[in-house]
This record gives structure tokens, C-alpha cells and sequence, in this order.
């Protein structure tokens, strides 16, 4: 089977959703199907060239420093319009027995719509957590402007879909509380990331040798984007409020910033007197990445609204427990595997969460890290879990060939 995954960028700062598309490529290349990627990055990205799937980009050049100033700034720019697009579907559309459209929100979900009405290769969304009102909340006049895409564009897109992939019922839920999603095309497919291989004790010496300062010391650790959302300000002013009685623990923050929010965090952390025990580590690959996870006491990630949350799952992959709030999408499964302790997103949870984990015996912590790796095991294993998507996109094409 030849299955085309379609994503605004590859460039991994962007996070999980294009971490699924890497691991979905290769689950389903050891499965025998041939996978490929089709974006919007410039073709001359490094990312491009360093992407583990082939992958086609369709995105312009940017010729001028106002133009990379607005590719990186402006919404309105990264939206992403190309009329490539739509002469790429035209020649190579029919090539697939399948196409996937990772995300709503930019010209990937209409520009392929567009093209793709009327081809005989079905395709399938994944919003990967776009449908959640979340914005509404915090920005009401970016929710008004979304409001109005649904209505004059996404709103197709989802019309015509051969079917819908959610993380999970969660997600599903608050979609089709949120929009007008057709239920009947709605389908939770598993999702998770691939295991973590290579040698423990080589990746915590990777992240050793970076950093240090931090040998010996006992870690709490936060790994992704520097978003708003995360809730980042809300672990710092709970770990400036145990940080007293806790004097063993610093925090580990691993992440890019692309919205320029680290400066006011610095200035937060100093206010509450914990700067000294908050070490930024800046964004983590490899083994760097993966030593973080396992020189950490737990992870935490109060996030305000999170789909599915790849790190927490790399995390217990890690066999380290997690401290999550409950606006993570997977939070029952965590909970459920008594893999770590679920929070409210507000600083009371949080303090409350963190002086908790902070607080286990070594026998408590060994339980939950045990605990840990197998809700990982049974709930997130990436090569078990991407069979059943592709088991629907086999199926659908098949329905389509003998109609």
C-alpha cells in the first residue's frame, strides 16, 4: 500500500504532530507499505534534508529578510498558500491508495481538499487536537477568525473526508461538541510513539556531558515547546512554592521558543527567588534528549489544553512517572495505570501535584516507574497501535476498488 501523510512542516520544533508523522511512516514502512511526505517547507530547508522519509516540499523560497521575518511572525504568512499544491495533487494524486492531512488551519487541509474532491484516492484527516475550542478561552478573536475558516473552508474539508483519526475519545468528544464533525466519520485510532532504543547509561552520560551542573542532583523535568499553553508558568510558581520544603529537586526546562515567552518566565522565576534551580536547556535531540528523560525523577506537564501529549508518552516509554493535568487528553489511561498523578491546570493543582511526587519513597517511586513503562507498554507502543489506522485505510481502499 503507497500512503502520502500531507503536513505543513517537517520541521520537528513544531512538535508532536510531526514526530507522529515520522513514526506512522516508518511503523507502517516496517508493515511493507511505502510511505511519503508531502509539505510545505521550503525545498531548501535543512530540514528537508534531514527528513527520515522522502519527502516533498512545495513550499517558496524566501527571498528577502522581511519575508523570513513573516514566514517566522506573522499567521497570516505561515498559513501557507502555494498554488503548487493543487498541480502537485493534479499529476501524483493518483499514485496513492491513500492520503493523510495531519492538521486543519493552514492551505494543507484546503488546498488538498480542493484538489482532491474529485480524485478517486480517498483521504483521511487527523487534527491532531485543532478542534479543541481551546483559543476561545484564551484568545476569543482568534476563535471568531477560525469560526469563520470552518465556515468557509475547513468545514469542507471535513465534509468530504473518507474518515476522521482522533487520539482519542477525548478528543473526539470535545471535536463534536465544538464543530459540526459528522460523528459516523469519526474513528479513535491508536496512537503513541516508537520505544526508545539504545544504551541507558550512553544517553544519561550525553546529557552529563552537556550539562554538568546538574550530576548528582534530583530532576524535574518539562521537555517541549515553550508555548503558552504548556502551563509553564504555572510549574514554575508551584515549584517556587516548593521549593523550600523540597530542596533536593531543581527543574529541568527542554524546549524551543518560538513565541518569545522565556524572558518573562526568567523574570517569573527570579521574582519567586527559584532561578538558580530552574536550568534551560534549550531543545534536546538523540541521546541528549532521551538522558534527559532518564536522569529525571518525573516529568510534568500542566498543560491547558493538550491532545494526546507525545513527550508524556516518551516519558513512561522512559519508565520515569509523569505529573499531568487533566486538559492532557490521555490523562484517564495515566491514570488509570497508575503511572504518575493528574492535576488541575491552575497553580493550586499543580503545587499540590508537585509536592506529592516530590514527597514518594524510593519504594513509591519504584512502584510508579514500573507503573510507568507498562501503561506505556499497554496503551501507547507505537508499532502495536498503527496497525489498526492502517487496517481502516486497507479497508477503505478496498471499498472504493470494488464499488
Amino acid at each position: 500500500m503507497k500512503i502520502l501523510n500531507v503536513i505543513g512542516s517537517v520541521n520537528t520544533r513544531h512538535g508532536g504532530t510531526t514526530d507522529h508523522v515520522f513514526s506512522c511512516s516508518r511503523a507502517w514502512s516496517r508493515l511493507g507499505c511505502e510511505c511519503h511526505i508531502l509539505c510545505l517547507d521550503p525545498p531548501s530547508s535543512d530540514y528537508i534534508k534531514n527528513s527520515p522519509v522522502k519527502t516533498f516540499a512545495l513550499g517558496e523560497e524566501p527571498t528577502s529578510g522581511f519575508q523570513k521575518f513573516a514566514r517566522r511572525r506573522l499567521n497570516i504568512s505561515r498559513y501557507g498558500y502555494t498554488p503548487n499544491l493543487r498541480r502537485w495533487f493534479d499529476e501524483n494524486a493518483k499514485n496513492y491508495d491513500a492520503i493523510i492531512l495531519n492538521g486543519l488551519w493552514n492551505y494543507t487541509s484546503y488546498g488538498s481538499w480542493l484538489a482532491l474532491r474529485s480524485s478517486s484516492t480517498p483521504y483521511y484527516v487527523c487534527p491532531h487536537g485543532m478542534l479543541d475550542p481551546w483559543l476561545r478561552r484564551v484568545a476569543p478573536w482568534r476563535q471568531m477568525i477560525r469560526r469563520a475558516f470552518w465556515t468557509l473552508f475547513e468545514k469542507n474539508v471535513i465534509k468530504d473526508t473518507a474518515g476522521i483519526f482522533f487520539a482519542s475519545e477525548e478528543e473526539l468528544r470535545i471535536a463534536c461538541e465544538a464543530y459540526s464533525v459528522p460523528r459516523e466519520k469519526c474513528r479513535v485510532v491508536g496512537y503513541g510513539t516508537e520505544d526508545i532504543v539504545g544504551d541507558p547509561e550512553t544517553q544519561k552520560a550525553a546529557f552529563l556531558a552537556r550539562f554538568p551542573q546538574l550530576r548528582d542532583k534530583r530532576l524535574i523535568l518539562f521537555l517541549g515547546r515553550i508555548h503558552q499553553k504548556k502551563g509553564i508558568d504555572l510549574l514554575i510558581k508551584a515549584f517556587g512554592g516548593v521549593a523550600e520544603r523540597h530542596r533536593d529537586f531543581d527543574l529541568v526546562i527542554v524546549g524551543p521558543d518560538d513565541s518569545a515567552l522565556t524572558p518573562s518566565l526568567h523574570k517569573l522565576a527570579t521574582r519567586l527567588g527559584v532561578e538558580r534551580r530552574i536550568h534551560w536547556a534549550g531543545m534536546l535531540t538523540g541521546n541528549e534528549k532521551w538522558g534527559a528523560f532518564r536522569c529525571s525523577e518525573f516529568f510534568a506537564l500542566p498543560s491547558h489544553q493538550e491532545n494526546f501529549g507525545i513527550a508524556v508518552v516518551e516519558a513512561m516509554a522512559a519508565a520515569v512517572p509523569v505529573l499531568i493535568s487533566d486538559r492532557v487528553n490521555i490523562w484517564t489511561e495515566v491514570k488509570a495505570g497508575r503511572a504518575g498523578h493528574i492535576v488541575s491546570a491552575n497553580v493550586a493543582g499543580v503545587t499540590e501535584g508537585l509536592d506529592k511526587m516530590c514527597s514518594l519513597s524510593e519504594t513509591e517511586m519504584r512502584d510508579m516507574r514500573e507503573a510507568a513503562r507498562r501503561c506505556f507498554l499497554e496503551n501507547f507502543r507505537f508499532e502495536d497501535n498503527t496497525r489498526e489506522a492502517l487496517s481502516i485505510l486497507v479497508k477503505g481502499r478496498a471499498k472504493l476498488t470494488s464499488a
